[in-house]
């Protein structure tokens, strides 16, 4: 006895019943998924919820043909092939050439400005610690100055 399932056994019963449906829809087409889910969700919105789900993991509701344009779109290879119109291509290399110089330049161009910055931070820092070091060193020599005035001068002739 042959113990597979036969392909008249998978089409009885519930599961058979959701296979035909589910063919039944596809034939319809998108329409038809969204007016059932729509009639789900009014009448039963656990099976309008369980429907979402399945039209979202099982990507019924995408269309192939604007996927595969935006996926064309996105992809770089597809930039350089030739178009056939010898005129256009060339305008386009010249372009898309200029377009890089162009970005190179305004790259360094902003490494530049950050360099500057940098420097201009740096020299700040230094001029300002400079600054914080000669009044550091200016207050130190008046101490001096002032200790100096106020000690006994130990090499004047003692006076009794």
């Amino acid at each position: 006895m042959n113990t597979a399932a036969s392909p008249a056994h998978a089409t009885t019963g519930f599961t058979g019943w959701l296979l035909r449906a589910e063919a039944w829809l596809d034939d319809k087409g998108k329409g038809a998924w969204i007016a059932a889910m729509v009639l789900a969700f009014i009448f039963v919105w656990p099976l309008g919820l369980a429907l979402l789900a399945y039209m979202i993991w099982s990507k019924k509701m995408i269309c192939t043909r604007s996927a595969r344009r935006i996926g064309s779109l996105t992809s770089r290879r597809d930039f350089s092939r030739p178009t056939g119109n010898s005129a256009f291509d060339a305008y386009r290399a010249e372009t898309l050439e200029r377009l890089e110089r162009e970005q190179e330049n305004f790259e360094a161009f902003l490494q530049r400005l950050r360099d500057a910055r940098d420097k201009a931070e740096f020299d700040q820092f230094m001029d300002e610690r400079a600054e914080a070091a000669r009044n550091r060193h200016g207050d130190a020599a008046d101490d001096t100055r002032r200790d100096d005035r106020d000690a006994p001068d130990l090499d004047a002739p003692r006076t009794a």
